[in-house]
């Protein structure tokens, strides 16, 4: 019987740094989409301690973070769920689903400037400003994390293209 070995998304591929900008992989720990059921209220706030994203921002930070993911959803990345949340929203674990790197450097804007059909500049695209949209042609989720660092999920199968 063969061993299986388990690997992460960009395992021998990152880290790597050019000029003065960085890419690394980052484990987030965690990933769950959770999507409210309707009238469901705040669901993230009692069990996790942050609010629901608003369209296009995060909330939290390193270590429990909810990323916006699309209308009426978002990714909680860092804790496992606290079971009370199922009884409020729809949970569905994609831990194995994403690659997850950052890209650091004071010229993080400008790589991005060349691969994104957005304006990630600040201080339009602030910190905890977050959207999903298309690098090169992968689909990925973008989220500013600090000043010069960003979080890029694209979908684990395409990692070695990212």
């Amino acid at each position: 019987m063969a061993e299986l070995i388990a690997k992460s998304p960009c395992d021998g591929l990152l880290p790597r740094t050019i000029g003065t900008c960085t890419i690394a992989e980052v484990d987030l720990g965690v990933l769950t989409s959770v999507a409210p059921y309707k009238g469901a209220g705040e669901v993230l706030k009692g069990p996790h301690g942050m609010t629901f994203p608003a369209p296009n921002r995060a909330t939290g930070g390193e270590g429990a973070r909810a990323i916006w993911f699309g209308r009426d959803m978002a990714l909680l990345a860092g804790p496992a769920p606290d079971p009370s949340l199922a009884e409020r929203a729809a949970l569905t674990d994609q831990s194995d689903a994403w690659a997850c790197v950052t890209l650091s450097g004071p010229d993080a804007e400008d790589v991005l400037a060349r691969l994104v059909p957005v304006d990630l500049r600040a201080p339009g695209f602030a910190e905890s400003h977050s959207i999903r949209t298309q690098l090169q042609h992968l689909n990925v989720s973008i989220t500013r994390i600090e000043a010069d660092t960003f979080l890029i999920l694209a979908f684990r199968s395409m990692a070695g293209t990212l």
